[in-house]
């Protein structure tokens, strides 16, 4: 059975995110999308059009030094443009490591992502780490 296209779009973004590949990330965006990342630390908030959310991205992989890893454990769709991925993510920064899972909710408007709403496992131990 071949992959439903919401998931392909979410798994190729999982991929280019891993490769640290911005420009294939944005093709797969609105130029509008947002990204919302929870918590109360400073890489938390509401990140409005690619520019801001490849920036955040781009702070992920300099606050990590480079061992943030993400790994995409499951994809699941409904069909009417929601797709919810789980994911186990790990990284390393100022002496304490990460290790939790988490997901992403996203809204899909034909075959480009307009939404991502970020969900970690322990929001305490995430503030924690970010802070």
């Amino acid at each position: 059975m071949a992959e439903h296209p919401h998931a392909a779009v979410v798994r190729k973004g999982y991929e280019a995110f891993s490769r640290g590949d911005m420009d294939a990330l944005r093709g797969l965006m609105t130029a509008d999308a947002a990204h919302h990342v929870p918590g109360s630390h400073p890489l938390a908030g509401d990140f409005k059009g690619q520019n801001a959310i490849i920036e955040m991205y781009g702070k992920l992989f300099e606050e990590t030094g480079g061992t943030m890893q993400v790994d995409l454990r499951n994809i699941f769709v409904d069909g009417r443009g929601h797709a919810v991925s789980v994911h186990h993510f790990t990284a390393d920064r100022k002496g304490r490591h990460l290790d939790e899972m988490g997901g992403i909710v996203f809204r899909i408007v034909g075959d480009k992502v307009s939404d991502l709403d970020e969900c970690v496992a322990d929001i305490d131990t995430s503030n924690e780490f970010w802070s």
